[in-house]
């Protein structure tokens, strides 16, 4: 069976590279890919990213199931396209992709379910918005209400910081994102302290299946330093997330939300990841939805999944994922992300790469930002390569992993060194 997965990122190239594992799959299209999947001989890269003319293709080849990866291909209502013309497609459509594609959407879907959460308000006024800030005190959360490719939330642990957000979001509107009606908006939220982990399901619209945990480390430097980015690196599981507090996310925060999507006329099917804060008493509160698999947390996750992927997506556009068990490898995957030259704001690209190791059962390079030019290997935008390796403990993941990235080079390149620090510590 052929099976398309749409995406460009690492994301994409761990479930392309899981997904050709399959027993039943004899071919794995990637749209449009990069310059990783380009060099897996399981792997072709298609170059499209119009959404009609990816269902086109689907139709011309035949394509058994389709996987979406980015958000953007959500938002843009690639699921809908697809199921309009009978295509089997993973995913949720444009309405439920708003959990993600709107900050606003979603915390307005929480309060009104009762799912735990950040108090908040939302802006498009910015005096309203900085009066809000000077009231409320730091720190504080800014966030973009749109897609922003991780790059729209603004931790401000100073009021100046939490004005200079409102101003780089909101009044200069440098991140270019506009909300569902247009014209830029920004939620603010109070900061919750805790430990961060990612809490991955797949969903039928109305059975869910969780994932393995992880945990993303989202500042660009070492000690949780510097700007937000999109994740430098993540490991799973995450231990913050004992048996006790996993019951919790599940009764309290994603069975909530399954019930509370298809009460309000969006069933949602797909992956859905709730970024939670889980405090020193392990409640857990949630940060935020994504709809799709998160990057960099897909790629350990896939390689720890001893089941096969194709199977579990074909059981979850059936609606029988109460069908299903999952098989998971017991040791630790971490995964060390590679980022280029100037990132998160200005990453230069076309340097050349070089030194890459072989792929290997207990280590992969998952490529993001990579491209093939002139017969080279050259970066293509901000997070370049995702080293990822098993291990039996967090530091022997770790140390696999930092090995194997250690004699891969191009110019400016940025990683952080301390990936997996807090589960270390425990």
């Amino acid at each position: 069976m052929k099976v398309l997965v749409i995406g460009n990122g690492g994301r994409e190239h761990a479930l392309a590279w899981k997904l050709a594992q399959g027993e039943r799959v004899s071919q794995v299209f990637v749209a449009p890919g990069n310059g990783g999947t380009a060099r897996d001989e399981r792997l072709e890269n298609v170059p499209l990213t119009d959404v009609k003319a990816l269902a086109d293709f689907a139709v011309e080849q035949k394509i058994t199931l389709t996987v979406v990866g980015p958000e953007a291909a959500l938002a843009a209502g690639v699921v809908d396209e697809f199921r309009a013309r009978g295509l089997r497609i993973f995913g949720p459509t444009k309405a439920a992709a708003q959990l993600e594609s709107s900050k606003a959407f979603a915390k307005d879907f929480m309060k009104r379910h009762g799912i735990p959460t950040a108090a908040y308000e939302t802006f498009s006024d910015p005096a309203a918005a900085h009066a809000y800030v000077d009231g409320r005190g730091a720190p504080i959360v800014i966030k973009a209400d749109g897609l922003a490719a991780g790059k729209g939330v603004v931790v401000a642990m100073t009021l100046e910081e939490a004005h200079e957000a409102i101003a780089w979001i909101l009044e200069d509107n440098k991140l270019g994102v506009t909300h569902n009606e247009g014209g830029a908006r920004v939620v603010i939220e109070d900061f919750l302290a805790g430990e961060e982990a990612s809490f991955i399901v797949v969903c039928d619209g109305k059975h869910v299946v969780s994932l393995a945990t992880s945990q993303d480390h989202k500042r660009l430097l070492d000690n949780d330093q510097g700007p937000n980015t999109g994740g430098m690196g993540a490991y799973s599981p995450a231990p913050v997330v004992t048996p006790n507090v996993h019951a919790k996310v599940m009764h309290e925060i994603i069975q909530p939300t399954i019930a509370g999507m298809a009460k309000d006329g969006r069933p949602f099917t797909g992956f859905l990841y709730a970024g939670l804060m889980i405090d020193d008493q392990g409640q857990p509160r949630t940060v935020e939805f994504n709809t799709r698999m998160g990057d960099p947390e897909t790629q350990p996750i896939m390689m720890r999944l001893k089941s096969d992927l194709f199977e579990l997506l074909m059981h979850a556009t059936d609606g029988t994922l109460d069908q299903v068990e999952l098989q998971w490898d017991r040791r630790v995957a971490l995964g060390v992300v590679l980022a280029a030259e100037g990132y998160p704001l200005n990453p230069r690209k076309g340097d050349t790469i070089t030194g890459l190791p072989d792929d290997e059962d207990e280590a992969m390079v998952f490529h993001a930002g990579t491209a093939m030019a002139d017969g080279h290997l050259v970066t293509s935008g901000g997070r370049v390569l995702c080293v990822t390796a098993l291990g039996e403990s967090v530091r022997t993941a770790a140390q696999r992993a930092y090995d194997a990235a250690s004699g891969i080079q191009f110019a400016g390149r940025q990683y952080r060194s301390d990936i997996g620090h807090r589960a270390i510590k425990r």
